[in-house]
């Protein structure tokens, strides 16, 4: 029933909770999960005022990213699911709808609230677009 996940992490508590559950999703039949982090491009043209400094600013971010998703990857692996990662530059849940089309995934598996969580709301806002707009199902998993 689910056989394609995507992941979408920002490497948060509650992204790190959600990925239990992508394990565990494979029991249900998962044999693929697309790992995917979101460089938010609102932040990064916070973070740049110059124009000169934004690829190389934007590329340490990736790279950064890359980093910690290698471990994840690898403990994936281990349990025997095929792993794809994807960095993307953009609005988070924008692109998060988008990949979630391009690799046909069969759910979503993603935290309440990320880094930028605000204690009381009742959910965070890129979960909240996600829920919303998403074709497939998602899990939300809270803090």
């Amino acid at each position: 029933m689910f056989t394609t996940i995507l992941y979408p992490t920002d490497f948060s508590d509650v992204a790190q909770k959600a990925l239990k559950y992508v394990e565990q999703l494979k029991y249900a039949g998962a044999q693929e999960v697309t790992i995917l982090h979101v460089i938010d491009i609102r932040s990064l043209e916070l973070l740049v005022w110059d124009p000169e400094n934004y690829k190389t600013i934007e590329n340490d971010l990736r790279e950064s990213a890359l980093n910690k998703i290698s471990f994840i990857q690898r403990h994936l692996e281990k349990s025997g699911l095929r792993v794809k990662v994807r960095i993307e530059t953009g609005i988070p849940a924008s692109k998060i709808l988008r990949v979630e089309k391009e690799e046909n995934a069969t759910i979503i598996v993603l935290g309440s609230h990320g880094r930028s969580n605000v204690k009381d709301m009742f959910l965070g806002s890129v979960s909240e677009r996600v829920i919303r707009n998403a074709t497939s199902p998602v899990l939300v998993v809270k803090r």
